[in-house]
């Protein structure tokens, strides 16, 4: 069994590049990466396991919402 270390990639360093790119000129990567840390959190104490499709979906969903509210702010 081997230990995840900080070398290691993340298990979800394809959903971020993926969801950098999509919210580019929108969210920086700083907030992407919030995002996908908090669907992995919230996937894991709502259904037990944090699968990384299930983390892209929720972490987008975060990332329109913060959108939505920044455009509102004007």
């Amino acid at each position: 069994m081997s230990e995840h270390t900080e070398a290691d990639p993340s298990p979800y360093a394809d959903v971020e590049a993926a969801l950098r790119d999509e919210f580019a000129g929108v969210h920086s990567a700083t907030t992407v990466t919030r995002c996908v840390e908090a669907a992995h959190f919230g996937a894991l104490e709502v259904t037990g396991y944090a699968h990384p499709s299930l983390v892209e979906r929720i972490a987008r969903k975060h990332l329109h919402v913060l959108a939505l509210v920044a455009s509102e702010r004007g």
